[in-house]
């Protein structure tokens, strides 16, 4: 049996190494090079992306998708900050599930039951793959949006004493986080060459937070020129309530993460004794059996 596996990974290396060379796939140090030179890449990049980059672009040429779905992909992938086509992202999911599906053709050799699990895998990781960019999109959105109370107590003191919308935004912008620095960012250049209202609506579009609307009709009556220090003052509370509600979900949650830990350390525990009791039954018997 383990000469048997032994001769079907030696055969399984050998057949992708000559698939990398028909395929013209670079090496594994190259791609890492490649990646390495990005200076947008904020993230870290693992060895296993790394080296699976070449399969996954080479998918990419030959994958079609709907132009709808295509846009709409795009869009999202531009908000989530990901630099890569739909195709690639696509590629990608598609290049994780068969890694993981890839070992159910031995595993039917010499764990028949076990086959249609890593089958269950490959697919639950593709599916999970794909909903990668929507993850990714929610939790920008979230750490905006804990963030809005402030923009919006910063915005209305501000506003008793000036009116410039670009100046309010720029001046958070230093002291803001990172994705929300990001944004005002975006917006103020936007804002700096084209016209104040469509920046504007342009961020509210991005972010996709009903939060951010309510923040970005405020600007848009002063940009109007309009008396928005009520609406402001009614923002700054409501939002002041939202944050704390936010906190209070988030503190009910602490609980029941100690409560896993707890059950795990009791369970530790117990295992412990367990075992130091069935050593002294084995060594009992062992004595009774002499």
């Amino acid at each position: 049996m383990i000469f048997q596996v032994i001769i079907g990974m030696t055969f399984a290396v050998g057949v992708y190494f000559l698939l990398a060379n028909r395929f013209r796939l670079p090496y594994y140090k190259t791609s890492k090079a490649i990646v390495s030179l990005s200076k947008r890449q904020k993230e870290k990049t693992s060895g296993l992306d790394v080296w699976l980059k070449g399969i996954s672009s080479w998918i990419a040429k030959h994958l079609r998708i709907n132009d709808f779905k295509r846009e709409q992909l795009l869009a999202d992938l531009q908000t989530a900050q990901m630099n890569i086509s739909p195709e690639e992202y696509k590629a990608n999911a598609i290049v994780k599930a068969l890694l993981v599906g890839v070992f159910a053709v031995p595993t039917l050799f010499l764990f028949p039951l076990l086959s249609p699990v890593i089958l269950f895998l490959a697919v639950f990781l593709y599916i999970r793959e794909n909903k990668a960019v929507t993850r990714r999109i929610r939790a920008k959105r979230d750490r905006i949006e804990f963030e809005l109370p402030r923009l919006v107590f910063t915005i209305e003191k501000t506003l008793k004493h000036n009116r410039d919308v670009l100046y309010m935004l720029e001046s958070y912008a230093e002291n803001a986080g990172v994705e929300m620095k990001n944004e005002l960012k975006i917006t103020a250049a936007d804002m700096r060459s084209g016209n104040y209202e469509a920046a504007i609506t342009r961020l509210e579009t991005r972010v996709g937070s009903s939060m951010m609307s309510d923040v970005c009709r405020g600007l848009i009556g002063i940009l109007r020129g309009d008396d928005t220090a009520v609406y402001w003052s009614s923002l700054a509370i409501k939002f002041n309530d939202v944050q704390r509600q936010q906190l209070r979900l988030e503190a009910q949650k602490v609980p029941k993460k100690v409560k896993r830990l707890s059950m795990c350390l009791l369970i530790c525990f117990m295992l412990i004794y367990v075992v130091v009791i069935l050593e002294q039954i084995v060594t009992s018997m062992g004595i009774l059996f002499q």
